[in-house]
């Protein structure tokens, strides 16, 4: 068998069977993940389909409050830019907006300076982030209400009238002591009134969608809460954020880091710390190299052989010449009394060897440390001359 065979038939990279029997595992798992997500995206799609529209008949649509407040003589006007919001507000308008935290930082000042003194109603649907802007003085909890069905538990003549209603979700805190605070769960409000600094507008925050939904207005005092939050103007303006708004770029001075919720960025730093570990997990793993039982044993003689072809099929006499020379100074050393560390150094090997010989230095020098041979004859004659030297130093 000749080295190039001995070479193929011992080749460690993997052939592409084995490669697929090894990732056949996680490439069926990705395949999986990939149904399923898009699975859940065809079905969601589907459920969440006109959401909080008030032209929209859908479960989570808000068709159903729209034409009960045009039977009590409330019209309602949909719009999509902000341009449209703010030109529409007044004193007998309700701007409901109906996914507050989608508006810009720049674009919640100039919906606050428009209803901050129109004398009209804005209505905001589960605002987290935007509450700061929008409605000073109230704040979200971090800790969301788990009972979708509450009390009033207030004065706020509305809620009193409607009784339990499906206010339960987002809970608030407000320093406003002029503020009526609604629904309470755990001692917090779900619905959170705050009268405008002056004149007879107000801003009312709501901590669940529920009482909108075209599939919840019919249970409690849904109906009743929703109308009357809604329809204490004439006109409401149904405000549907959109992310095709020319004014939505503006991000009002913020950077990348700045739109990303907080959740994100603690999640990032977890996934860093938890890589770092298992990185380090893997590392105490490794211990000290074990040494592999080859399946067959192979011979001395076979090693150099195949060794030898390959030096000579890339004509590297040079490389040969030095491993016959650092093998033979090696050897040669520890018979003549120099330190194994000093035995490829001439100024130390030489001298001994030269008196242990009583032979010229020069002729040595040229044999273990000379320049390469020229051709293959001169370097067997190389090798032949170094094994003569060995003999003649281990002679008694």
């Amino acid at each position: 068998m000749t080295a190039e065979a001995t070479s193929a038939s011992t080749s460690a990279s993997p052939t592409a069977r084995q490669v697929w029997t090894r990732t056949r595992g996680v490439a069926l798992g990705v395949v999986v993940l990939l149904i399923g997500a898009v699975a859940i995206a065809v079905i969601r799609s589907g459920a969440q389909h006109g959401r909080l529209d008030p032209r929209s008949a859908d479960p989570y649509g808000s068709r159903a409050v729209a034409e009960l407040l045009a039977d009590r003589g409330v019209s309602t006007d949909v719009v999509t830019t902000l341009d449209e919001a703010r030109t529409s507000a007044g004193p007998d308008t309700t701007l409901l907006i109906a996914v507050p935290d989608l508006l810009t930082r720049g674009q919640q000042q100039l919906v606050r300076e428009a209803t901050r003194r129109s004398g009209g109603r804005t209505v905001l649907v589960t605002p987290r982030a935007s509450l700061g802007i929008l409605a000073h003085g109230v704040s979200a909890d971090p800790a969301i209400s788990y009972d979708s069905l509450l009390d009033p538990s207030c004065a706020l003549p509305a809620a009193r009238r409607a009784g339990s209603a499906d206010t339960g979700g987002i809970r608030y805190l407000t320093s406003d002591t002029r503020a009526d605070t609604c629904y309470p769960s755990d001692g917090l409000p779900t619905l959170v009134r705050v009268p405008a600094a002056s004149g007879p507008g107000d801003t009312v925050v709501l901590g669940a969608p529920d009482i909108l939904y075209n599939d919840r207005l019919d249970e409690h005092g849904n109906a009743s809460l929703a109308l009357q939050l809604l329809g204490s103007r004439t006109h409401l303006v149904w405000y549907l954020p959109s992310l095709s708004d020319a004014t939505a770029t503006d991000s009002g001075g913020q950077g990348l880091l700045d739109l990303l919720p907080s959740g994100w960025l603690w999640g990032t730093l977890q996934l860093f710390v938890a890589a770092a570990l298992a990185a380090l997990w893997r590392a105490r793993r490794l211990g000290p190299l074990v040494p592999e039982r080859l399946p067959v044993a192979i011979r001395a003689s076979e090693t150099v052989e195949g060794r030898a072809r390959l030096y000579r099929k890339a004509t590297a006499r040079d490389r040969a010449a030095a491993a016959l020379r650092t093998a033979s100074r090696t050897r040669l050393a520890p018979l003549i009394g120099v330190p194994a560390p000093q035995a490829h150094t001439p100024e130390a090997l030489l001298p001994v060897l030269s008196a242990h010989l009583r032979a010229d230095g020069r002729s040595l020098h040229a044999l273990l440390f000379g320049p390469p041979p020229g051709d293959d004859a001169a370097l067997i004659a190389l090798a032949d001359q170094l094994d003569a030297l060995e003999r003649e130093v281990r002679r008694p």
